[in-house]
C-alpha cells in the first residue's frame, strides 16, 4: 500500500474509532439516566400505592408532593384488566384520547417498563400496574448522538468533496497552463522552421528530402495547435468520420512497423459527427500508439465504427498484452503508465477531450491478459 493510501486508511480508522467511542459514551450516559428515571418511577409508584392504601395516619401532603413532582416522565396507571385509571405527561397526537392512551400503554408494556403495585395481601390481592416511558429529554438524548454523527459525516464528506474538487481544479489548471505554454514555446521554432523550409524549397526545388521535412514541420504545427486548444472550449463542426479515421491510420501506418497490421471496419453509410477534428484525431492517435506499444510492434490493430439510432461507437482493438480488470479505470488516471518512458498523460487527455469537449464516453470495453484490449468511444449522434 502506498504511503498516501496508508495515511487515508489510518485517518478513516481513527474517525471510525472516534465515532464508536462517542456512541459508547452516549450509550453509557443514556443508561445512567434511564436507571435514574427508573428509580424516580419506583418512588412515584410507592407514592401511588400509599395514596391507594391511605388511612387516617398517612401523610398525604408528602404523597401528593411526590406524585405532582413528575413533570417529564410519561406514566399510565392501569388495573389488573389493563383498564386505565390515571395518567400523566402523555402527549396526545390525535383527538381520540383513549386510543392514544392504549397505544402508549401497549408500547410501554412491550418495552417492559412496568412497576406492579400490590394493594392487598399476598399474590392474590388487588394490584395496579404503573406503565412508564422515557422522558422527552431521554428520548432526545438517545437520538442526538446519531444526528450528531450524521451531521459530522455530512460535513466530512462535503469537506472531502471540496478538497478533491479543489485539487482536481488545481491539477486541471496545471495541465492547461502546461499545454498552452508548450504550444506557445513551440510556436517560435516552428515558424522559423517553416521559413527555412520555404527558403530551402526555393533554393533546392528538386531535393527529395524537402517534402518530408515540410510534412514534419506541418505535423509540429498540428501538435502545437492541439496543445493550444486544451483548456478552451473547442469549436465543433460536422466531420466525416471516415476521412478522419483514414487520415489517422495513414499517418500511423507510415510511422509503425510493417509487422503491425492496421484494419478499419466502417459501415456502408457512416455518420457525420460534430467534432473538433484536431483534438479528436489526437484521441485516436493516442489509442493507436498505446495499442501498438501494448503489442510490442507486432500484431493487428482494428478500428471499427458502429452506430445505433442515438449513438456512434468507435472501437480500437489490439492483440496486445491486455489490461487487468482492476485497472480498467486506473489507466485513465494522470501519471498512470506501464512504459519505462512516458508521462502517463495520453489516456487522461483522451478522456478529457472525449468527455469534457465532446460530451461522450471513453472506456475499456473488453480486455484479456495476453489476448488484447478494446477501447470504446461513445458519442451522441
Amino acid at each position: 500500500m502506498k504511503k498516501p493510501g496508508l495515511i487515508k486508511f489510518w485517518l478513516v480508522l481513527v474517525a471510525i474509532l472516534i465515532a464508536i467511542a462517542s456512541l459508547c459514551v452516549s450509550h453509557t450516559l443514556i443508561n445512567d439516566l434511564f436507571n435514574e428515571e427508573r428509580g424516580r418511577m419506583e418512588l412515584w409508584a410507592e407514592a401511588m400505592k400509599n395514596l391507594q392504601t391511605a388511612d387516617e395516619n398517612t401523610d398525604l401532603t408528602m404523597v401528593l408532593k411526590v406524585l405532582n413532582a413528575n413533570h417529564t416522565i410519561p406514566v399510565i396507571v392501569a388495573n389488573q384488566a389493563d383498564e386505565i385509571q390515571t395518567y400523566r405527561n402523555i402527549r396526545f397526537t390525535s383527538s381520540d384520547t383513549l386510543a392514544v392512551l392504549k397505544e402508549n400503554l401497549s408500547h410501554f408494556g412491550r418495552e417492559r417498563h412496568c412497576i406492579r403495585i400490590d394493594l392487598g395481601d399476598g399474590d392474590n390481592g388487588d394490584y395496579l400496574n404503573v406503565y412508564y416511558g422515557p422522558s422527552l429529554l431521554l428520548t432526545r438524548l438517545a437520538v442526538y448522538p446519531y444526528i450528531q454523527l450524521a451531521v459530522v459525516l455530512i460535513f466530512v464528506l462535503v469537506a472531502i468533496f471540496a478538497l478533491l474538487s479543489s485539487k482536481k481544479a488545481e491539477q486541471n489548471k496545471v495541465w492547461v497552463g502546461l499545454s498552452k505554454e508548450t504550444a506557445h514555446q513551440l510556436g517560435t521554432p516552428i515558424s522559423s522552421l517553416m521559413a527555412w523550409t520555404e527558403l530551402l524549397k526555393s533554393k533546392y526545388p528538386l531535393d527529395d528530402l524537402l517534402p518530408a521535412m515540410a510534412e514534419d514541420v506541418e505535423r509540429l504545427q498540428v501538435i502545437a495547435n492541439r496543445f493550444s486548444k486544451i483548456g478552451s472550449i473547442p469549436e465543433l463542426e460536422s466531420v466525416d468520420i471516415k476521412l478522419l479515421l483514414e487520415k489517422v491510420t495513414d499517418y500511423m501506418g507510415h510511422r509503425t512497423s510493417d509487422k503491425v497490421k492496421i484494419i478499419t471496419r466502417l459501415p456502408d453509410e457512416y455518420p457525420m459527427l460534430r467534432l473538433n477534428a484536431a483534438l479528436f484525431e489526437w484521441v485516436i492517435e493516442n489509442l493507436c500508439k498505446n495499442a501498438i506499444d501494448a503489442m510490442g510492434g507486432v500484431g493487428t490493430l482494428i478500428i471499427s465504427v458502429q452506430e445505433t439510432s442515438k449513438y456512434c461507437y468507435i472501437d480500437v482493438a489490439d492483440t496486445g498484452k491486455g489490461i487487468d480488470r482492476r485497472n480498467f479505470e486506473t489507466v485513465f488516471a494522470p501519471g498512470y503508465t506501464t512504459k519505462k518512458r512516458g508521462w502517463g498523460l495520453g489516456l487522461s487527455l483522451a478522456r478529457r477531450i472525449v468527455v469534457d469537449y465532446h460530451s461522450g464516453r471513453i472506456f475499456v470495453k473488453q480486455s484479456e491478459i495476453n489476448k488484447g484490449t478494446i477501447f470504446r468511444i461513445e458519442l451522441k449522434k
